[in-house]
C-alpha cells in the first residue's frame, strides 16, 4: 500500500452517482479541493435507471410534500437553461375516466374518504385539474407551456388510446438524459480541479482526529489518500458505507425501493408521453424513447440488499403491460419488449407504510462525534439534486469558515452554453460544417454533446476521417472521445450509460467494441507507467 502524506484534500466523497458528483462539482467550484471516488462506473446504478423526467412529482401533492414538489418546479426551469442539449421540454397527456383510484395510504385519499365517502377512493377529475392548477403556479414557471384539456376524441393524442377516453388534461415537465448528466457534472467538477476516480473501491475510512484516512482499491492496488471531510454518497450503498466502511454506531437507515421500466417498439408516433393512471391508486408513464421506441415504467417494489443486481421481474413487466394495456386500442404483449432495466432508490426509512409512500425528499445527516466531520446523503431525486448539492455545502460549509456562497443555478454544463430552443440550429450547423452527417446523426450528436460536438469531430470532412466504424453512427473518434474525457473503459458504458446505443447494435458489435476499448485502454495504462 501507498501513502499519500503530501496531500490532505478538504472533501473525499463516495459515490459516483448524480449525489456525488454534483456535490463534488460545487465543492469544486467553491475552491475547496475534492476528491470523488466511485467502485463502478460513473452512474452505473440508480442514476442511470431513472424514468428520465426532471419532474415536480405531480403525485407527490397527495402526499403535501409541497416543499420537495416546489423545489423541483423551480429546478426544471434552471435545469433547462444549464443543459439544453440532454434537457428538454416534453408535453404529459393525462386521461381522465371515472375508474381513477388513489393509493389507499395517501394523506388526500383519507381525507376525501373522510369528508366525501361517497367517492369511495375514486380519484375525481376536479381534483386532478386542482392539482393540476397548483402544479402549474407553484414554482413560478416561465418557460414551460400551462395546462389545457384536450378533445381525446378529435386530438391526434387520442388516436393510439381506447375509444373510451374521451378527455385528457396536458401538462409540462422535462426530459433528461440521467447518466450523462452525472458524466457531465463529473467533467465539470474535473475541470474546476476536482480528482475523480472510477473503478475504485473504498476499501476503509478511519478518523485520525481531524482527518479521515481513506484506503483505496483499484487495478493497480491499494492505496490511502486523506481529507478533512467525508461524503458518504454512495446511493444504495448509503447504509453499508456507515456500518461496514466507516463503522459507525448511527441509527439512519435506508429503504431500498426497486424501479422497473420496459422498452418497447415504438407505440405512438406524436413527441408527448402519456401520464396514466390504475385502479391501484399507481400510476405508469409512457414516453417516446430514442426516436423508435417506447419507454414504460415505473414498479415500486421492495428490495433486499444493495449488492443484489435489480432486475425487472416477469412479475413487473406483466404488470406494466396490462397496465399500458387498459389505455392503449391495440394490446402490447411481452414479445414487444425490446429491453428492461430496473434501479434501487435509496430512501430515506421514514417509517412509511408502503414502498409508494415512502418520501423521496432527501435527508442530509452530519456526524462530527468523533473528529474528522462525515456528510450522509440519503434520498433524493434526480430533479433536485443541484439543490441537494446546495443543501450539502450548506452543512458543509460549517467545517470551512468563508466558503463562498451558492454559484452553480444558471452556470451551464459542458457543451450547454446555447438557448433551450438553439437544438435544431446547432444541429443545421453542425450538419453545414460536417457535410458527411445525417440529421439523425446529428441530432444524436447535439443531444448528447451540445457544443463539444465540433471537438469531438475535430473537423472532419468525410466519414473515414472518424477511424472506425463500429455501427449505429458510433465512431472510433467519438469511443476515444468518451474513454479519455468521460472515463469510459467498457462497452457498457458507451452503450448503456453515455449512450443508449446498445438499442442497436448487436452481439457482435458490441464485442468487438469492448474488445477495442480494454486493448485501447491496456495501452493508454502501459504509456502511462
Amino acid at each position: 500500500m501507498t501513502t499519500a502524506h503530501d496531500d490532505i484534500h478538504d472533501l473525499f466523497v463516495i459515490g459516483g452517482g448524480i449525489n456525488g458528483c454534483g456535490i463534488a462539482r460545487d465543492a469544486a467550484g467553491r475552491g475547496l479541493s475534492v476528491a470523488l471516488a466511485e467502485m463502478n462506473d460513473l452512474a452505473s446504478a440508480t442514476s442511470s435507471a431513472s424514468t428520465k423526467l426532471f419532474h415536480g412529482g405531480l403525485r407527490y401533492l397527495e402526499y403535501f410534500e409541497v416543499r420537495l414538489v416546489r423545489e423541483a418546479l423551480e429546478e426544471r426551469e434552471t435545469l433547462l437553461r444549464a443543459m439544453p442539449h440532454i434537457s428538454w421540454p416534453m408535453r404529459f397527456v393525462l386521461p381522465v375516466h371515472r375508474d381513477m383510484r388513489f393509493e389507499g395510504t395517501t394523506p388526500v385519499s383519507k381525507l376525501l374518504s373522510t369528508v366525501m365517502p361517497w367517492m369511495k377512493g375514486r380519484r375525481p377529475a376536479w381534483l386532478i385539474r386542482a392539482g393540476l392548477f397548483m402544479y402549474d403556479h407553484l414554482g413560478g414557471r416561465k418557460i414551460l407551456p400551462p395546462t389545457r384539456t384536450l378533445n381525446l376524441r378529435e386530438a391526434p393524442e387520442g388516436k393510439p388510446l381506447d375509444d373510451r377516453f374521451e378527455t385528457a388534461f396536458e401538462y409540462s415537465d422535462c426530459w433528461v438524459e440521467d447518466s450523462r448528466l452525472v458524466a457531465l457534472n463529473a467533467r465539470d467538477a474535473e475541470a474546476r480541479g476536482a480528482r475523480i476516480m472510477t473503478r475504485t473501491r473504498v476499501i476503509a475510512a478511519e478518523r485520525d482526529g481531524d482527518i479521515w484516512r481513506v484506503t483505496l482499491e483499484d487495478a493497480d492496488g491499494r492505496r490511502e489518500m486523506r481529507a478533512r471531510m467525508l461524503v458518504n454518497a454512495a446511493g444504495p450503498w448509503v447504509g453499508d458505507v456507515i456500518r461496514g466502511t466507516i463503522r459507525s454506531n448511527s441509527r439512519e437507515g435506508v429503504r431500498l425501493v426497486r424501479g422497473s421500466h420496459i422498452v418497447t417498439r415504438r407505440l405512438f408516433d406524436h413527441d408527448k408521453c402519456y401520464f396514466f393512471q390504475g385502479t391501484d391508486g399507481r400510476i405508469m408513464f409512457a414516453i417516446p424513447y430514442e426516436r423508435d421506441f417506447t419507454l414504460i415504467g415505473t414498479t415500486d417494489q421492495e428490495h433486499d440488499g444493495a449488492d443484489r443486481r435489480p432486475g425487472c421481474t416477469d412479475a413487473e413487466r406483466d404488470y406494466m403491460i396490462d397496465f399500458v394495456n387498459a389505455y392503449l386500442n391495440t394490446p402490447i404483449g411481452a414479445d414487444d419488449v425490446v429491453w428492461s432495466y430496473s434501479g434501487v432508490r435509496p430512501l430515506y426509512d421514514d417509517g412509511a407504510s408502503s414502498a409508494t409512500a415512502a418520501t423521496r425528499d432527501y435527508t442530509l445527516k452530519v456526524d462530527a462525534a468523533g473528529g474528522a466531520p462525515v456528510l450522509h446523503v440519503f434520498g433524493g431525486k434526480i430533479t433536485t439534486y443541484r439543490r441537494l448539492a446546495e443543501s450539502a455545502l450548506e452543512k458543509i460549509g460549517a467545517h470551512f469558515p468563508d466558503l463562498p456562497g451558492h454559484w452553480t443555478a444558471g452556470v451551464p454544463l459542458p457543451g450547454g452554453d446555447f438557448p433551450v430552443d438553439g437544438v435544431a440550429d446547432l444541429i443545421a450547423r453542425l450538419r453545414a460544417d460536417h457535410p458527411f452527417l445525417t440529421e439523425a446523426w446529428a441530432g444524436r450528436l447535439i443531444r448528447a454533446y451540445g457544443r463539444d460536438a465540433w471537438s469531438l469531430l475535430d473537423g472532419a470532412q468525410d466519414k473515414g476521417a472518424l477511424g472506425r466504424d463500429f455501427g449505429a453512427t458510433l465512431s472510433e473518434s467519438e469511443v476515444i472521445w468518451l474513454m479519455e474525457k468521460e472515463w469510459a473503459l467498457r462497452a457498457e458504458d458507451v452503450l448503456w450509460r453515455r449512450s443508449k446505443l446498445g438499442l442497436r447494435l448487436d452481439a457482435a458489435q458490441a464485442a468487438a467494441l469492448d474488445d477495442y476499448m480494454a486493448t485501447r485502454g491496456t495501452a493508454s495504462r502501459v504509456a502511462a507507467q
